[in-house]
């Protein structure tokens, strides 16, 4: 078995789904975790077999230790390699620091950041040289332009520092680490024309949200052969949002 192989950390919908079919397209079979809904996992795995590459539906919980083992382990089981790890699951805790509970900054450290770092320790003992670590952050990581997003702003911050770290620990195995840091992206949770997206777009350069494609591509260059000398960095598509 020479395929490739992809894993993206919630791929059933919005951005992870985008991620995971252009993969799909770039010739990668693809492994996906998802949290609830195994009828959308379901159409986003027919999607990706559509194109001729094989589909791994995971159901697994993103803030556990034991789920994050669970997604790794299930990839190796059923398809033998891991090329890429692709990062993306989240959460978007939303409230003023003095309000936020400790169960609420313990579920987002889980989630964005913990889960990153252990889905990481994981992968690499199965990755040879090409390897391919993609974290999604988010340009709220570099810049808060509203209140209420400290804990989400902290842990999209905290990834470009894991990914420069990463690259260093990696870089002589040819396995690189980088950050794609998304700003408002037009999907199912976050709408265009939502409530509060006109304040938001005022906030961009362009002065509008983006396409899940934009995130889509942006990955699929770092997983791709042309950005082997890419590594601890971080790639922002965000309309200008920290422009």
């Amino acid at each position: 078995m020479t395929q490739r192989v992809a894993i993206v950390t919630g791929g059933s919908r919005g951005i992870g789904a985008g991620i995971a079919l252009k993969l799909a397209e770039d010739g990668y079979d693809v492994a996906f975790s998802y949290a609830r809904n195994a009828a959308r996992a379901e159409e986003v795995a027919a999607e990706i077999r559509a194109t001729g590459r094989r589909a791994l539906p995971i159901q697994a919980d993103g803030g556990s230790a034991e789920g994050n083992r669970a997604i790794i382990a299930r990839t190796i089981q059923e398809f033998g390699r891991i090329d890429a790890l692709v990062c993306n699951a989240g959460m978007y805790p939303y409230g003023s620091i003095d309000q936020a509970e400790i169960e609420q900054i313990e579920q987002v450290l889980n989630l964005n950041l913990r889960a990153v770092m252990i889905e990481t320790s994981e992968a690499v003992k199965h990755m040879t040289s090409g390897g391919r670590l993609i974290y999604i952050g988010s340009a709220f990581g570099e810049r808060s332009p509203f209140p209420g997003i400290s804990l989400y702003s902290a842990t999209k911050a905290a990834l470009p520092g894991f990914a420069r770290g990463v690259a260093r620990d990696l870089g002589t195995r040819g396995i690189t680490a980088n950050v794609v840091q998304p700003g408002p992206i037009d999907t199912e949770l976050n709408p265009a024309d939502g409530e509060g997206a006109a304040l938001i777009r005022s906030f961009c350069a362009t002065g509008g949200y983006g396409k899940v494609s934009d995130i889509a591509e942006a990955v699929s260059y770092l997983a791709s052969p042309a950005a082997g000398y890419v590594t601890g960095t971080v790639l922002t598509v965000d309309g200008g949002l920290c422009a």
